[in-house]
């Protein structure tokens, strides 16, 4: 399935699939318990209900035509306590049905967060963010209706019908022809509003996605979008998005407010047949007022759960296509991250590429035939241009992707063989962007890691000069930051990310651009808590400044994909070759700034 195609659905099948139906219900099973006394409860009031208008039949023909007061008391008594009981059951029901949907969705919703948390990098590099948020929130949700107004009620509702129609039949088969003549009209009815309400429906879904991925996208672009001048353009864009979400549901509406009417028109038909007929046989003395008054009942409780019964199979058939969608999105595990069992505890951080190539897109490659041999302890400097393949290297070594060509060793192993947990455990990776959740400053270097002490983060921050102004925050280590540290400048956001990268001891320590956004002032303390961070730790360090990277044990250029230089800072410089073309522009643009 291409979750990012908000339309890629079963939707066009028209029946039930009662294998999704089962794996649905498969979800209740934990709550099996309640699930059947729901189903019990249903089905007690789907006997009770029909047993009043036999009452109230018995009630006029043998105390209110006989004037028998006595009588009509201890009736009246019997109705309310059965109206009373059935209020309970279905009060309970409710109650029931509404907990399972919800207790299903919250596993479900755990579930399926759980499995976004194990995908590669390359299924969100093609999937946009709300569509998968339309696909953890709102499809979710639907699937709770499965639960509250689905089967279970359906089964109900049927239940009722058919213990009406038998009640009708034993009283007068006649009267019972009679008044359901009008259902072939019904069941035409509810079926073209069957299908209408499944298609709006399904068109709502869709607009809904579209309109969550507009919205998230635009929210997290709104600084391109104001610096731009785009506010308009964009604004038009949504309205028409917009509108279309408006269409969609407005067009689901008239489908109800057309159909309703209709069963109310048709319900009125058959009572009128029912009270042409029946005053017929009344006067003939074949039936008494008490049966004409049951029968007027039954057709009000008989069209009821027959208006319903539409409503309720599109509501089951739009949970079970959002369902469809999200076991799709869970079972497909192409997309799930590869890991081994390997756990070998402390690293020393040897890191061997071999004859590495590899392409994002198929036979695309950004990396070609890369050997690479950093030693324990050492520092290892990336540089080339924009699109040279610095950031792949990174993002193999973290396998947040996977290679075509030759293999990656950790300490002499296979990276592929290692836990894809415990192998990132021993790595931190500081990047250009930060990002920052919202949290305290203490969450956010913590990250929820239980195993971190407050005195461990206040120790890292002071050896990395990150304490300073963590303590000069109005709340310290608990002062709330925004949505991706907005309220920070950008140093301060990347001290808190060295800080985050450090009290987890890793063996393996990745920079990627680290200071490539900060002015010279702050780069200065950055580069003594990058120095800090360095002892005693295998160091892969991607800058454009090279100036930054002067003190790194080998720096490797690469140049479209390929290794075109290597060795230290001096022996570049005299090698007369790329590195050093670009070492004194940089130089040369830095004496123009000064």
């Amino acid at each position: 399935m291409d979750a990012s195609n908000p339309k890629t659905t079963d939707n066009k099948k028209p029946y039930i699939d009662l294998a999704l139906l089962k794996r649905i219900f498969s979800l209740a099973v934990p709550y099996k318990n309640k699930f059947l006394l729901a189903a019990l409860l249903t089905l007690a009031i789907a006997a009770i209900g029909p047993l009043r208008p036999i009452l109230v039949q018995y009630t006029i023909d043998e105390f209110i035509s006989k004037k028998d007061g006595s009588g009509l008391l201890q009736m009246g008594i019997l109705l309310l306590i059965m109206l009373i009981i059935q209020a309970g059951f279905q009060t309970w029901a409710t109650i029931l049905t509404n907990y399972l949907g919800q207790q299903v969705i919250l596993d479900l919703r755990m579930n399926v967060y759980d499995y976004l948390t194990g995908l590669r990098m390359l299924f969100y590099d093609k999937t946009p963010v709300g569509t998968l948020v339309t696909r953890t929130v709102n499809d979710i949700e639907t699937i709770a209706d499965v639960f509250s107004e689905g089967l279970i009620n359906i089964s109900g509702d049927l239940l009722q019908i058919i213990f009406i129609l038998g009640f009708m039949f034993s009283i007068n088969w006649e009267l019972s022809l009679i008044s359901l003549s009008v259902l072939p009209f019904l069941l035409y009815a509810g079926y073209i509003f069957k299908e209408k309400v499944r298609v709006s429906f399904e068109d709502v879904r869709t607009q809904v996605a579209k309109l969550n991925t507009f919205v998230q996208e635009h929210i997290q672009g709104m600084l391109v979008v104001q610096l731009f001048n785009r506010e308009q353009d964009e604004f038009k864009k949504f309205e028409q998005i917009n509108q279309e979400h408006r269409d969609a549901n407005i067009k689901s509406v008239m489908y109800y407010s057309v159909f309703f009417p209709v069963v109310e028109l048709i319900a009125a038909v058959s009572t009128s047949l029912i009270v042409w007929y029946g005053a017929k046989e009344v006067l003939q003395q074949e039936a008494s007022i008490g049966i004409i008054t049951s029968f007027i009942m039954y057709i009000n409780m008989f069209f009821r759960p027959i208006r319903q019964l539409a409503d309720r199979f599109n509501t089951m058939q739009m949970g079970m296509v959002a369902a469809d969608r999200i076991f799709k999105l869970i079972d497909d595990e192409q997309h799930l991250e590869p890991t081994g069992k390997e756990k070998s505890g402390d690293i020393k951080g040897e890191i061997v590429f071999e004859n590495i190539s590899f392409a994002y897109q198929q036979d695309h490659y950004v990396l070609q035939d890369i050997n690479l041999h950093v030693k324990p302890g050492q520092t290892v400097a990336l540089v080339g241009a924009t699109g040279s393949g610095k950031s792949s290297i990174i993002n193999l070594l973290s396998r947040f992707y996977e290679w075509q060509q030759g293999d990656i060793y950790i300490d002499g192993i296979s990276i592929k063989e290692f836990d894809i947990k415990e192998l990132r455990s021993k790595m931190a990776i500081v990047l250009q962007d930060v990002f920052l959740f919202n949290g305290t400053v203490m969450e956010n270097i913590k990250l929820n890691n239980s195993s971190i002490s407050d005195d461990t983060v206040i120790a890292a921050a002071k050896s990395l000069g990150a304490h300073e102004f963590i303590a000069q925050l109005p709340l310290g280590y608990q002062q709330p930051v925004q949505e991706r540290g907005s309220s920070l400048s950008v140093g301060q956001r990347q001290l808190i990310s060295f800080v985050r990268a450090m009290v987890t001891n890793p063996a393996i320590l990745i920079l990627d651009e680290a200071t490539s956004s900060v002015d010279h002032e702050t780069e200065l303390i950055i580069q003594q808590a990058i120095e800090q961070m360095m002892k005693g730790r295998t160091a892969i360090v991607i800058a454009h400044r090279l100036s930054t990277i002067q003190f790194a044990d080998d720096i490797i250029v690469l140049h479209n994909g390929k290794i075109i230089e290597r060795g230290n800072h001096d022996n570049l410089i005299t090698q007369q070759g790329y590195y050093k073309n670009l070492y004194e522009l940089q130089f040369l643009q830095n004496e123009v700034k000064h």
